[in-house]
């Protein structure tokens, strides 16, 4: 039973998005609505669970919120790997967080300090895996990045588990693009 998803992916620079309004993004957040609709219906899926990093995360959040008009049981918990993790973003970054923390069900974070090292962010990844059912992650292999942590700890956790490794991948992508631009082709 897949009642708490971990959603993670990305940062918008991995990708080459430098604007959170680019096109891309449009695409990024059909894939993420396409792996969730079929959790949330079959499965009855009712907390999506991010970190609050820009990208992937952040769009997924948007994508969450569009959902809970017709999913109003469908919650989103943001907790963070340490306190202010914000505090050297740029002001529209800050912005667009601020806003997803407004309207998220729950917001916390894993230490309650600010950031000294490299170790809370592994402790958020391993706080995620053993916290959630599952994982939605937008990684492929041909381009490591940020993901492939969490990605590699969730494979490990899994061994052992009962959990549930979902990857969003390039190829997925290029298909929801090719979808998309076919809903609006004049055939």
């Amino acid at each position: 039973m897949l009642k708490v998803l971990a959603i993670s992916g990305y940062k918008p620079f991995e990708l080459g998005i430098f604007n959170k309004d680019h096109t891309s993004v449009l695409y990024i957040k059909a894939a993420i609505k396409k792996a969730l609709l079929p959790m949330i219906e079959e499965e009855e899926l009712e907390w999506i669970l991010i970190s609050g990093q820009l990208g992937v995360e952040l769009w997924a959040a948007e994508v969450v919120f569009d959902l809970q008009s017709e999913y109003p049981k469908l919650k989103l918990a943001v907790i963070t790997p340490f306190l202010e993790q914000e505090s050297k973003w740029n002001e529209t970054n800050k912005e667009w967080y601020e806003t997803i923390l407004m309207q998220a069900d729950f917001v916390d974070s894993v230490t309650k300090k600010v950031y000294e090292k490299p170790w809370q962010f592994r402790l958020k990844n391993q706080f995620f895996v053993e916290k959630s059912d599952g994982l939605l992650i937008m990684y492929d292999h041909e381009k490591e990045g940020s993901p492939k942590y969490l990605y590699e700890l969730a494979l490990q956790y899994k061994k052992k588990h009962d959990y549930r490794v979902e990857l969003i991948t390039f190829y997925d992508l290029q298909m929801i693009v090719e979808e998309e631009q076919f809903k609006h082709s004049d055939f």
